[in-house]
Parts: structure tokens; sequence; C-alpha cells
């Protein structure tokens, strides 16, 4: 055991390891459009409760409610990072990342966690003009950088 967990930000990795791999590794993340991983994390939060409290409910439960994957890779408020793909496009992103050391990806990608969410309502049914500002205040650092619209 090296001290790596899941979801690890790059900072406590970057303490990890030495300078000259840090330099020499080329970096990854992925992201999801912040208003549809609020609704998804929603669900996952919610998923063994009967009766859910409102989707707006839980917006206003503040820093309980956010998951910010900004902070997970950058360091200091700059991307650690040398990719940051989008969750949108997962397959055609990894293949792309992997390309840059060498690796091809020739198997389709799992579907992790897709029980969570019970209904296909579309993300955008969720928000009203209050909780989509929520988002857009809380991450505005992956919208900008990934150019993510509602």
């Amino acid at each position: 055991d090296y001290g790596f967990y899941n979801h690890m930000p790059a900072a406590e990795a970057r303490e990890l390891i030495d300078d000259t791999v840090w330099r020499s590794y080329f970096k990854f993340a992925f992201d999801r459009n912040p208003w549809d991983r609020q609704v998804s994390f929603y669900h996952h939060r919610y998923r063994n409760e009967k009766v859910p409290p409102s989707f707006a409910s839980f917006m206003h439960e503040g820093v309980r409610a956010r998951i910010d994957n900004y902070d997970i890779y950058s360091i200091d408020g700059d991307v650690a990072v040398d990719f940051v793909g989008r969750y949108e496009s997962l397959a055609d992103d990894l293949k792309l990342a992997l390309s840059h050391v060498g690796l091809s990806l020739e198997a389709e990608l799992p579907r992790a966690k897709t029980t969570f969410r019970r209904n296909t309502t579309p993300y955008r049914d969720y928000y009203d003009d209050d909780t989509r500002a929520i988002v857009a205040r809380w991450y505005s650092r992956e919208i900008e950088l990934l150019d993510y619209e509602f």
C-alpha cells in the first residue's frame, strides 16, 4: 500500500511521487457536466431512501450537496494534469489519453453505477433558476475549463 486511493486529490498524490516522476508522467482526469453530475449525485446520495427530499432541498444543503472534481485534478487552483476528458465522451477521450502513453483501448467500457438513478428524467428538468445558478456558482471553474453549458 503506497497511500494512494480513489479520487485522491492531485496535491496529495504529488506529495507521494518524486518530482522527476511527476513531471515525466502523463496525468489525466475526467469530469462531467456539473448540472448532470449534481443530479447523479442526488440519486446516489438518496439511493436507499424511499422518499428522498426534493432536489431543491438537497441543493440547499450546501457543502453536503457539493462534489467538486476540480479540486481533485488541480493544485492550488491550477489544473495539475495534462489532459481533462469529458464524461460525455468518455470512450473517445480515454482512447486519446491512452494513446499519449502508447496504449490502446479495444474493449467497450462497462456501465457502472447505473442503478442509482431510478428514472430517465433529463437532468435539466430537475432545475429551477435558483438551483441552476447554485451549480453555476459552485462549479464555475469546471464549467469554464471544459466549456460546459446547462
